[in-house]
């Protein structure tokens, strides 16, 4: 059989099962109303939490760099990639996540493959989070040691996978600060308790909580108080520019210097993209406001929905998973609201379990209060004609 005959064979069982994907092209900068294959559609699925991917600081920054550092990096920071914007950024990342230092990756999904895959040992073992983000799932099977998953958000259950891991050298406690497809926001506090009962350390991946939990968006670990081993994160998301990081002590940071293999090897994020961030944690830190407005429609439009009788997953985080359950049924409904200009993709197996397809629904900054009406009508004749609520 040829290669494509036989690929084509399992993109069919793909589509049978109604989990077929295909990209769409967004016209235009990201704010919330953008054009769609002609259409005008308002995105409800971006992680640009605090509308600042189209900021005019972040863009005059970046252009400011580009002019005097060029396109590109041209190699990966230990050749020719390492700038004064990548100290400059690291330095601010650091100080705005409370620890001693900070090592910028190309990627959120790279900074967790690299920190995964290099600080565990043969004898030790990761405990991750049953729903974990996908980057943290590759870099455990990336490490060399075993992984042992704990059920979601469940400190029983962590408890006593500690207890019966003791036989590791080391134990290493891996998870989402606040769980992407969920909403659902991790108990750090009471993990680093049982990290600190049980000798274990803890990393998280704090991607959808950087620039938005917290008093000054400093996170899952402000949010709670605490300080874990490893914080990772993401530039791409309420940061609004591109790249991954991770944060720690001194000596955590120049191991994965010279350890993380994703740093090691992997072309350096351009300065301009360095300059945008840098600007973007300065604009963080005098948010506090928009944060406060922000959760204030979040708050609203999770208790509209609940109220409709929709089933609304999550905790408080501009996350809003709401699940509608047949993947097919999930398709169509997010086909009903692209026809009324909202755009929020169906979310299907295998990126959640069968059964809890979802529409995601992700509030910005930039939302306006119009946009938000306009969302929880459709939500409610959309309902009503297909029999949901």
């Amino acid at each position: 059989m040829k290669l494509d005959a036989w690929l084509n064979e399992r993109l069919d069982r793909v589509k049978a099962a109604g989990v077929y994907r295909n990209l769409r092209a967004m016209n235009g900068a990201p704010f919330p109303e953008r054009k769609m294959n002609g259409k005008n559609q308002t995105v409800w699925s971006s992680n640009n939490y605090l509308g600042l991917a189209s900021h005019s600081r972040l863009i005059s920054a970046a252009q400011e760099a580009l002019q005097q550092y060029g396109a590109g990096s041209s190699g990966s920071r230990l050749t020719t990639g390492n700038s004064v914007w990548h100290e400059k950024l690291e330095k601010k990342i650091a100080g705005f996540k409370r620890t001693e230092a900070a090592l910028l990756f190309s990627s959120g999904y790279l900074a967790n493959a690299g920190v995964l895959s290099s600080l565990p040992e043969k004898e030790d073992v990761i405990l991750s989070d049953q729903l974990n983000h996908a980057s943290i799932i590759d870099g455990c099977r990336l490490s060399k040691a075993d992984t042992v998953v704990y059920r979601h958000i469940n400190m029983d259950d962590l408890e006593n996978k500690l207890n019966e891991t003791q036989r590791y050298q080391h134990r290493f406690i891996v998870t989402d600060g606040v769980f992407s497809m969920d909403g659902t926001i991790a108990p750090l506090d009471q993990i680093i308790s049982l990290a600190k009962r049980y000798h274990a350390f803890v990393i998280v991946d704090d991607a959808h909580a950087t620039g938005v939990l917290g008093d000054s968006g400093g996170g899952t670990s402000e949010y709670f108080g605490v300080c874990p081993d490893i914080v990772i994160g993401t530039l791409s998301k309420a940061v609004g520019a591109e790249g991954g990081f991770a944060a720690g002590s001194a000596v955590a940071i120049d191991f994965l210097l010279n350890h993380a293999r994703t740093f090691i090897f992997q072309t350096a994020i351009p300065p301009a993209s360095c300059a945008a961030a840098y600007e973007a944690f300065n604009i963080i830190e005098d948010s506090r406001e928009k944060r406060q407005l922000l959760f204030s429609d979040i708050n609203m439009i999770r208790t509209s929905l609940k109220d409709m009788g929709y089933l609304v997953k999550g905790d408080h985080t501009p996350i809003i998973p709401v699940v509608i359950g047949d993947a097919r049924k999930t398709v169509t409904f997010a086909e009903k609201l692209q026809d009324k200009g909202i755009y929020a993709p169906a979310i299907r197996p295998p990126t959640v379990a069968p059964g809890e397809s979802r529409i995601r629904l992700t509030i910005t900054a930039d939302h306006r209060m119009s946009d938000i009406d306009h969302l929880l009508t459709s939500f409610h004749s959309i309902g009503k004609e297909m029999h949901i609520i």
